[in-house]
């Protein structure tokens, strides 16, 4: 063992055992076990889903097998559950390697259980591993207050979002996302909850198109979630979470009812929290829209206090991580004038 893997596997250990309250808590078995970027090799992005261990490794170039070899075999010492691991490449330009390659065991997880919900998982689905756990309180919230509501999932990728409400009660789930693919999974995941699949829409269609539709139709929403990519540009728009996060928010305003929710994630690594924080200050300035709560981003996304060695590229405060997850209430101008 060379200094560089001694090193790494004293980080990663520690990562590990700051962990270990969570690992041993039957409320979720989907775990990131290391955030490099915050905990001291950004190489590294290490996750636990079901049973199935995932190394993001974020080398710039063609990687050396081999060191994500030897750091498996850390994780299968310290985690026996283990039963595959998979091995993504965040930045080959080989697509395959860039969904993962299987370089432990044979059948990956295909779900996992999160404050008793069940998600489906398709962990070679795409770079990502179809879920985010970042948002993990999010679902909470959804969970705890969507009972009876109606909820608008714009770039819902595999839904889990808007799984989370119908688990929670929601009498109506409409799921948007251009990759009908990705979608197929949150129908996976109604299943696995045994759901009622007439309650939840999946929409394959662009996000400003199908909002055009709503707003032609008339059709207003308890709560829309808005939580796009970074960037993205179809011929029907584009999205720019630094630059233009203000529009999407009045694209969907007008879709949202009297004492509805609107709630935003925006992941933008550059964008500074209080940055964003006084953009949507400054729309809340006509008293029709208010700063209802700020979700933050679980622990284990995080780092913890005796783990985190570096701080990230511009201040997050007052969030505690660059995905910046803020829920704002809507009042209508009709319901107000009433």
């Amino acid at each position: 063992m060379n200094n560089y893997h001694e090193q790494l596997k004293l980080q990663l250990h520690k990562a590990f055992l700051a962990r270990s309250s969570l690992l041993a808590s039957a409320d979720t078995d989907a775990i990131r076990l290391f955030n490099g970027f915050l905990e001291g090799d950004s190489r590294w992005v290490i996750e636990f889903f079901g049973n199935t261990l995932v190394i993001n490794d974020n080398l710039l170039t063609e990687p050396d097998l081999q060191d994500a070899k030897i750091l498996s075999e850390y994780y299968l010492d310290w985690l026996p559950s283990i039963k595959s691991i998979l091995l993504k490449q965040r930045n080959s330009p080989r697509t395959e390697a860039r969904q993962g390659v299987i370089i432990f065991g044979e059948k990956l997880t295909t779900q996992i259980k999160e404050s008793n919900i069940h998600y489906a998982m398709n962990l070679q689905i795409n770079q990502d591993s179809s879920f985010y756990l970042d948002t993990r309180l999010l679902r909470t919230w959804l969970f705890e207050r969507m009972r009876g509501k109606s909820v608008l999932n714009t770039f819902a990728y595999t839904g889990s979002l808007g799984i989370a409400a119908l688990s929670g009660g929601a009498e109506e789930v409409i799921q948007v996302d251009l990759n009908r693919r990705f979608l197929d999974q949150a129908h996976i995941s109604c299943r696995l909850n045994g759901l009622p699949t007439e309650k939840m829409k999946l929409m394959a269609t662009d996000f400003y198109r199908a909002i055009g539709n709503f707003k032609r139709n008339l059709k207003l929403f308890d709560c829309v979630i808005l939580d796009p990519p970074f960037f993205s540009k179809t011929s029907a728009g584009r999205v720019d979470l630094v630059h233009e996060s203000t529009r999407l928010i009045n694209k969907v305003r007008p879709l949202i009812g009297h004492k509805g929710w609107l709630v935003i994630v925006n992941n933008a690594l550059f964008l500074q929290g209080q940055e964003f924080l006084n953009q949507l200050e400054e729309l809340c300035q006509d008293r029709y829209m208010e700063i209802d709560t700020i979700i933050p981003v679980p622990q284990d996304i995080v780092g913890y206090p005796d783990t985190i060695v570096t701080q990230p590229p511009v201040p997050v405060e007052p969030f505690n991580h660059s995905t910046k997850m803020v829920v704002l209430q809507i009042n209508r101008k009709d319901e107000r004038s009433a």
